[in-house]
């Protein structure tokens, strides 16, 4: 049974501050002390329970951070990326402080500092009262906190950028506080997990590490790995685009941190790929929260909150065999146009991945499979007709948001390895990623011959991002990838020049089809489509329909960022005015906001 995150009446509300307040308040005393809480593995288990709270706040991850950050990139957009509103703001990088979806004090900005708080609360307490130390459950609990907070501080750092430090619970003396050098905080993060990875197990070795919902050394190792690539990529300083000029972050350190907290996951044993890209996303989608497989943890939702397959799903138009939420649930984000056509037909990932269709009214409780147009795509990732169950709740849906996978600590071993070791050091992990993606008929050509075509380091990061791109398109990961690899306007403005070479039948897509052919198989559900892939022009025969597959015109092109923003002069989110305005006169905003 789910691991679920309670909103209402749950027993926690007598130990912290609610989740609604300002972060800049100070939490009120609690009814029990800290000596009692902390001394005690049921109660100090509630309270780190009660650190998760924040990820689930209507505007915290819930409705606002997960649905929002990491678009638009060079593979995923905002399906309304053209509408003016304060939506489309935030993903085209045309954002200001005001924006009316974010300036709110129960901002994801506001739930952040929320859990950090909880999170300083435990983290004193359990040092002082619990005894902590590997293998007993004080220690655990330690571990767990210390993780949290670290994965609240990395989402606050790539998409604020600099912000506060707050590693102690606040007093009256540090209500109000400036931002601190990322820098600082990210070593703090390293150190902090350094320590957690001592103190809590691997997965499967306790009933606690037994699901991706609890934090096991796995996940801790792999975070670990991806927050040092990213203190030593290149972001946005208020002095321009750089890597940090702190010594202790530089590449040659980082990477070799990442490597080795890699290769530790990878050689452990206790995390793998699944034996399938589609077998991962089912399970997903059926809520297989056990952990030990691709899956290294998730944001825990209840079942009657998160919104997951609400944003990101296939679209359904209206309440249907598959989903009884309401209508007009998923879509809201899609795959770019041209990511379809960039995979190799033979490759696996791409169908699950990029969707052509949605689901169109229902009649007598029963939507069909209807296809859409050239430019909206949906992830194909999250379904609802992959689930176990029918979903009732309006507005979200509870399934988990998977925050980390292997694949990702094998593409970080990979690319690390590539930097301080060479290439070759890089093809094993690369040669895993694309043995899983192919069938085997096709891996000689797709694994083989196209491994034992790189011959450089350059060639080999090239193909590691490309295969970020095949392997990570729907999972809001792309956007902070190219942003430390100094590629996030670059390949803006390749993905738009690709989408119009697409509109145009041009360049690389010049053997796209324009007509679609299409009929319902023997469910009258479910599409057979021909024509979608490369070089299919031959009509089929009288058995199909046809449509015209030309729809990409240069409004929606442009709405991938908008024209006139430079989206390396806007990489982070600035902070919202309501925090500015609270902040006595601590807390501005940098990069010309």
């Amino acid at each position: 049974m789910k691991h679920t995150i309670l909103i209402a009446g749950i027993i926690l509300a007598g130990l912290f501050t609610s989740c609604q307040e300002d972060f800049l308040d100070a939490p009120p005393k609690s009814t029990l002390v800290d000596s009692d809480i902390f001394s005690n593995e049921e109660l100090a288990a509630g309270a780190v329970d009660g650190i998760k709270v924040p990820f689930a706040e209507t505007n915290s991850y819930r409705g606002r951070f997960t649905p929002l950050y990491g678009l638009n990139t060079d593979v995923e957009w905002n399906n309304s990326s053209q509408s003016a509103n304060a939506t489309s703001e935030l993903v085209t990088y045309d954002f200001n402080a005001t924006n009316t979806q974010m300036n709110s004090t129960d901002n994801a900005w506001a739930m952040m500092f929320a859990g950090i708080e909880r999170a300083n609360l435990c983290i004193k307490g359990l040092r002082a009262y619990g005894n902590p130390a590997p293998g007993n459950e004080f220690g655990y609990l330690l571990g767990e906190a210390l993780t949290l907070r670290a994965i609240y501080y990395a989402d606050l750092l790539k998409a604020w950028g600099d912000v506060p430090a707050r590693f102690e619970p606040v007093t009256t003396e540090t209500l109000y506080i400036a931002k601190s050098s990322r820098d600082v905080i990210y070593k703090q993060l390293l150190k902090d997990l350094e320590e957690a990875a001592t103190l809590v197990p691997w997965p499967n070795e306790t009933i606690a590490t037994s699901s991706v919902e609890r934090i096991n050394k796995a996940f801790v190792k792999a975070f670990r790995a991806r927050l040092a690539m990213a203190a030593s990529g290149f972001q946005q300083y208020p002095d321009g685009i750089r890597r940090s000029n702190d010594p202790e972050l530089s590449v040659a350190n980082m990477y070799k941190l990442a490597l080795d907290e890699a290769r530790s996951v990878i050689g452990s044993g206790k995390a793998h790929l699944e034996s399938s890209f589609e077998t991962l996303w089912r399970k997903y989608n059926q809520e297989n929260i056990t952990a030990g497989g691709e899956s290294l943890w998730e944001i825990p939702f209840a079942s009657g909150r998160g919104r997951v397959l609400y944003t990101f799903a296939v679209r359904h138009n209206s309440i249907d065999q598959f989903q009884e939420s309401g209508a007009g649930r998923g879509g809201n984000s899609g795959p770019l146009p041209y990511v379809f056509y960039d995979y190799n037909k033979a490759d696996t990932r791409r169908d699950v991945t990029c969707v052509p269709y949605r689901y169109g009214n229902a009649t007598n409780g029963i939507a069909k499979q209807e296809l859409v147009s050239l430019n909206t795509w949906y992830f194909g990732k999250y379904r609802y007709e992959w689930m176990n169950r029918i979903v009732k709740t309006v507005n979200d849906d509870g399934v988990n948001k998977m925050y980390m996978r292997y694949a990702e600590v094998l593409l970080i071993a990979a690319e690390a390895a590539n930097e301080i070791e060479g290439f070759a050091a890089a093809k094993p992990y690369l040669k895993d990623i694309r043995t899983r993606a192919f069938a085997e008929g096709d891996r000689a050509q797709n694994v083989d011959a196209y491994l034992s075509a790189i011959n450089t380091k350059e060639d080999m990061f090239k193909a590691i991002v490309e295969e970020n791109k095949f392997e990570f398109t729907g999972e809001m990961e792309r956007k902070q990838a190219l942003i430390r690899w100094n590629l996030l306007k670059t390949n803006l403005d390749l993905a738009k020049a690709k989408m119009t070479d697409l509109k145009n039948r041009t360049g690389n897509y010049s053997d796209v089809p324009t007509t679609l052919y299409y009929r319902y198989k023997a469910d009258k559900v479910t599409l057979e489509v021909y024509g979608l892939n490369r070089g299919e022009t031959t009509n089929p025969g009288a058995t199909y329909s046809s449509m015209t597959w030309v729809a990409l015109d240069d409004v929606k092109i442009n709405s991938l960022y908008k024209t006139g923003v430079n989206p390396d002069a806007r990489q982070f989110w600035p902070i919202w005015q309501v925090f500015i305005d609270g902040s006595n006169g601590k807390l501005i905003n940098d990069y010309n906001y």
